[in-house]
């Protein structure tokens, strides 16, 4: 039988979470901070293949969704102490770098993009499509509301945070603004801190070469594991 029937998910959190706290306790806390579709997904996966402890993406998603909105990053600062590493929401969001940095000085960021807004776009609408639209259609208000990814409706927190309407919740424009805004925002909250944030498209030749740079550590890997590619 499954450790996973055995064990109530909730336990299953905590055992994990003694495990990894004095394994990464004293340690530099990384925080990648770039948008969904920006390769997020093969970072976490480069990360752990250099053995770095990462941490639990569903947990951090249920945080998000209960969280995020009413402002209460302390929650978020307490999950982080079981990990080094952070990825997707609610980092990938805006405000949450900038409570982490305050949290926990001395730690790195990472921003990662696609090659242009537009490429970011569509690569987001395609995958949502596909885990919720009809037939792989962008999906409509309602899909989202009825979606049960995480808790039912939570999908919905896109509209949420790009503030469109029901009417059309990747309203093309708003989503492109948004994206081009974060990341400006974020370039300029550390220009004066080079040495703290790697600004990183995925898919150029030397990004890897980067990447383990701005870490300051060796890797026998050459290249990042594609994942999740849309």
């Amino acid at each position: 039988m499954s450790i996973k029937k055995i064990v109530p998910y909730r336990q299953r959190i905590r055992l994990r979470n003694l495990r990894n706290a004095p394994k990464v306790r004293g340690k530099q806390k990384i925080f990648c901070i770039g948008r969904n579709k920006t390769g997020t997904t093969s970072l976490k996966k480069a990360f752990q293949q250099l053995g770095y402890i990462v941490g639990h993406q569903r947990e951090a998603e249920r945080l998000h969704h209960k969280h995020y909105f009413a402002g209460r990053f302390d929650k978020f600062v307490r999950y982080c102490r079981y990990a080094q590493v952070f990825q997707d929401v609610p980092f990938s969001w805006p405000e949450t770098y900038k409570v982490m940095d305050q949290a926990f000085p001395g730690s790195k960021f990472i921003l990662t993009v696609r090659d242009s807004p537009e490429q970011w776009y569509n690569s987001i609408t395609r995958f949502h499509g596909k885990l919720w639209g009809k037939d792989g259609a962008v999906p409509t208000a309602d899909d989202l509301k009825n979606a049960t990814y995480i808790f039912k409706g939570a999908p919905y927190n896109v509209v949420k945070l790009h503030g469109t309407s029901d009417d059309d919740p990747y309203h093309r424009e708003t989503l492109i603004n948004h994206y081009k805004a974060y990341n400006q925002e974020i370039i300029e909250y550390f220009k004066d801190r080079p040495e703290d944030l790697l600004v990183l498209n995925l898919t150029e030749p030397d990004a890897y070469q980067k990447f383990i740079d701005f870490l300051g550590i060796e890797s026998d890997y050459t290249a990042f594991p594609w994942e999740n590619k849309t």
